[in-house]
């Protein structure tokens, strides 16, 4: 797990979105904590750990304060992962949260520019703010579903200064 020393998340750039009838800017979530799993519909880490996690993380605590935003950041396999595709696999895996789509690169390379712009490694991705949009965790791979409560409970717990 990687703390981070509690910067800004810039906007992300999403060329789709599910579940939301309209787009989400990351500055539309402030007031909230927010946790958002980078994934690919291909990924085996991401289908048995984080998309189950990030579903059971929207169904405990979305009337608690947390949002969960899902991020489909595309790097490989492309022809594979279309909208459509995705659309599916949304409505098989019962994911209710909202999901953006990655926006592609503008210059043709693999690393869509929402991944570039964070510096994600892989898929899957955690990535939790707290109340006024500040990224406080990092993490690739696997988040132990125990520590992904302690830290959204730490978050929840502290006072929301969203003037500042």
């Amino acid at each position: 797990m990687e703390a981070t020393d509690a910067i800004a998340l810039p906007e992300w750039e999403v060329s789709q979105w599910f579940n939301t009838s309209q787009p989400i800017r990351v500055a539309d979530l402030r007031g909230q904590v927010v946790l958002v799993h980078a994934f690919q519909m291909l990924c085996p880490g991401c289908v048995s750990h984080a998309i189950p996690q990030a579903r059971r993380v929207h169904e405990l605590f979305a009337d608690q304060g947390v949002a969960v935003i899902g991020l489909h950041t595309v790097f490989e396999h492309h022809s594979a992962m279309q909208s459509h595709a995705l659309e599916a696999f949304l409505y098989e895996y019962k994911v209710r949260f909202p999901v953006g789509i990655d926006a592609p690169s503008d210059d043709g390379q693999p690393i869509p520019r929402t991944m570039a712009k964070l510096d994600l490694r892989s898929t899957p991705s955690t990535l939790m703010l707290d109340r006024q949009g500040k990224l406080r965790l990092q993490h690739f791979g696997h988040l132990d579903d125990l520590l992904t409560g302690v830290v959204l409970g730490q978050l929840l717990a502290e006072t929301a200064d969203i003037a500042s």
